[in-house]
């Protein structure tokens, strides 16, 4: 096949009879067809046909043959295909622990940090009664709930909804299927030269483990393109989610988390945590659904996956957030209304269609990498951004000129001609270049003045690093109750409705002249 790896088979289906039993007379079993359409996915994928085995059950029950097990060594990924039955059988249990055996022994469970073990939740199963060594794992679920949470399985005898959603899940694991063969591709695999088979289906090898003088096993990089983590969300929302994991995947980007989240808090918090420092970005989608609460905490793992986001970018300038909901979205339950609410407030928030989501998810993906400085400019002028409406460009004037001619610093102003997404373009590169931001608040209304106070908290998603010397608010004519009222975190508030004077600006001075190391004015 065009994907070589060094094992005799690519895949093994473990599954339980009973789940290949027809639904309808005349219908096909649900593995066999699940079997020949990831095998025709895969083909297409890999440009030719992917070696899958399985054992077909011919007996009519759940049996397992130490033939079965003998020949795990030679397998490269197992395919386990949960159901109730499944984990009750004692012969589908050994089989997923015995390639797990066998797994660890010939280039390891876990693979350019996948695992090569698949699990597809046909019928869901409580995490706590699935074998240990698959509790972590993230299942590829082929079903979905109905209005009173009951599962429907993913299969076309149930409408074409549920046949689009079997073939869009299908496609996610065999796109996850194809990744992890091609880096098994570039693995040196050193299978022991002989296995014995216990009474408990676990193989053992007589010789030198692989990492031995006998062989090593070699170790392949992950994702080689930026790591992103897609928030756990609500299940209304699940689909959304499952779109933007694909497309990220198919960019070449390494999606996390990559593993079941504990339902215990204070293990939940150090795994998201943990994932989060790997990223550059984080996602979250807010759906209708409040969400599980993690055991010994109070708020639902959407909530607190975001508070340990914030708490991420408070500590990694370079890290940034995006908070999405979708466009119309209304829910009934009161605790996810008070937290819609809140978030409402974040400076990364949106409330858009998905296409339009996944637009801005690439901008802040291809963000040019920033230097990683620590102060102004590499020259001795200090830049400073000049942000105003342009009805307010005569006014600023005298602003302008101070800063030029009696400060000695270079004034820049925003671009006004152009179309939208150019002149939005040059807004956000000045903001990475400049050494201080001077927003004139005259003309401009309350929203203006808002987003631009957002673009300021945004600064590490569009690639800057280094810290502003300084940033201020000019609040200018005309006099208004909410401008005698602005108060800000973000800036230096400077409050000046009659003429300009340099006084004015004098905390905004003063604040440069100190992160420059202290200079006079």
């Amino acid at each position: 096949m065009t994907v070589e790896t060094a094992f005799e088979n690519d895949i093994f289906i473990s599954y339980a009879h009973i789940d290949n039993e027809p639904l309808t007379e005349g219908q096909e079993g649900w593995i066999s067809d699940f079997h020949q359409s990831l095998e025709k996915l895969l083909a297409q994928l890999l440009g030719d046909r992917p070696r899958i085995w399985r054992d077909p059950k011919l007996q009519g029950n759940d049996y397992f043959a130490d033939t079965i097990v003998d020949q795990f060594s030679k397998v490269a990924l197992l395919v386990s295909i949960f159901s109730p039955r499944y984990i009750k059988s004692e012969w589908c249990v050994r089989e997923l622990k015995g390639f797990h055996t066998a797994a660890s022994q010939t280039g390891g469970v876990r693979v350019a940090d996948k695992a090569r073990i698949f699990k597809v939740i046909k019928t869901p199963v409580p995490l706590e009664r699935q074998p240990e060594e698959v509790q972590g794992l993230l299942g590829y679920e082929f079903y979905q709930r109905d209005r009173n949470e009951n599962p429907l399985m993913f299969n076309r005898i149930f409408g074409s909804e549920a046949e689009q959603r079997y073939w869009a899940k299908l496609s996610d694991l065999a796109y996850d299927i194809c990744q992890l063969l091609e880096a098994l591709s570039r693995v040196e695999v050193v299978t022991p030269p002989e296995v014995t088979t216990q009474g408990n289906g676990a193989q053992t090898a007589l010789t030198e483990p692989a990492s031995a003088s006998n062989g090593k096993t070699a170790t392949i990089a992950g994702s080689s393109g930026i790591a992103v983590y897609l928030a756990e969300t609500s299940y209304d929302l699940q689909d959304d989610r499952d779109k933007i994991k694909r497309e990220l995947q198919q960019r070449g980007h390494l999606v996390l988390p990559d593993q079941t989240l504990p339902t215990y808090y204070p293990d939940f918090e150090r795994v998201v945590t943990e994932n989060l420092a790997r990223c550059k970005l984080s996602i979250h989608l807010v759906g209708s659904r409040y969400g599980m609460i993690p055991e010994d905490a109070e708020r639902s793992l959407i909530a607190l996956q975001h508070d340990l986001a914030v708490a991420q970018r408070r500590e990694r300038a370079e890290f940034s957030r995006l908070v999405w909901m979708p466009v119309g979205l209304q829910t009934q339950d009161a605790r996810q209304q008070e937290l819609i609410r809140s978030l409402q407030n974040d400076p990364d928030w949106l409330q858009t269609g998905i296409e339009a989501l996944k637009t801005v998810i690439q901008d802040r993906l291809t963000a040019p990498t920033p230097r990683l400085d620590n102060g102004s400019s590499d020259d001795a002028t200090v830049r400073v951004y000049l942000i105003c409406d342009q009805k307010d460009l005569e006014s600023v004037v005298p602003v302008y000129n101070h800063i030029f001619f009696d400060r000695g610093w270079e004034p820049m102003l925003p671009a006004f001609e152009g179309d939208e997404a150019a002149v939005r373009q040059e807004h956000q590169d000045t903001l990475c270049e400049c050494d201080a931001v001077l927003i004139y608040y005259g003309s401009g209304n309350d929203l203006w003045l808002r987003t631009k106070l957002r673009d300021l908290q945004k600064v590490a998603g569009y690639g800057r690093t280094k810290p502003m010397l300084a940033k201020a608010i000019y609040v200018a004519a005309p006099e208004t109750p909410k401008k005698q009222m602005l108060l800000s975190h973000e800036a230096i508030v400077l409050k000046n409705f009659d003429a300009f004077t340099p006084a004015a600006l004098a905390p905004f001075v003063d604040q440069i002249a100190q992160a420059q190391g202290g200079q006079h004015r």
